[in-house]
């Protein structure tokens, strides 16, 4: 079974691979804060753990439908090219911000909830760890 596991955890991001057939049956097994995100026909599954970001979901981030997925795609581009060239040089930015590169195949269609939710949680990661990222300056 192809899975991606994608799991933030106090400002950790793990997008991760794998063949695993361990699932997460309900949402009972997650924590409290935990936000899941699941595409069942294409078995790409996202959890996130980073206390504030359900709250920031349902009170500052806009509807899901405001942009279109052709809108969150290419945001997602842009940020998860950031991010993992954060990853990559700890000396220069947070290690405790950015932890794992985020592995974000840019030909997959994710859906429109995976990248909705995966473009808020940069945004969170910008309101909350008051980082900037260069593209936020476009909008």
């Amino acid at each position: 079974m192809k899975r991606i596991v994608f799991t933030i955890a106090l400002g950790m991001l793990l997008f991760a691979c794998g063949t695993s057939k361990k699932n997460i049956k309900n949402d009972k097994e997650l924590p409290e804060h935990a936000v899941r995100i699941a595409n069942d026909s294409l078995e790409y599954e996202i959890i996130i753990i980073d206390i504030g970001f359900d709250t920031y979901l349902n009170s500052v981030a806009k509807p899901m439908n405001f942009y279109s997925q052709n809108f969150y795609e290419t945001k997602n581009k842009f940020y998860v090219t950031e991010w993992n060239i954060r990853v990559r040089n700890p000396q220069r930015f947070n290690p405790s911000i950015y932890e794992n590169e985020i592995d974000y195949n840019f030909f997959t269609d994710y859906g429109l909830e995976v990248n909705y939710k995966l473009y808020n949680y940069f945004k969170f990661v910008e309101y909350k760890y008051k980082q900037r990222f260069p593209i936020s300056r476009n909008f």
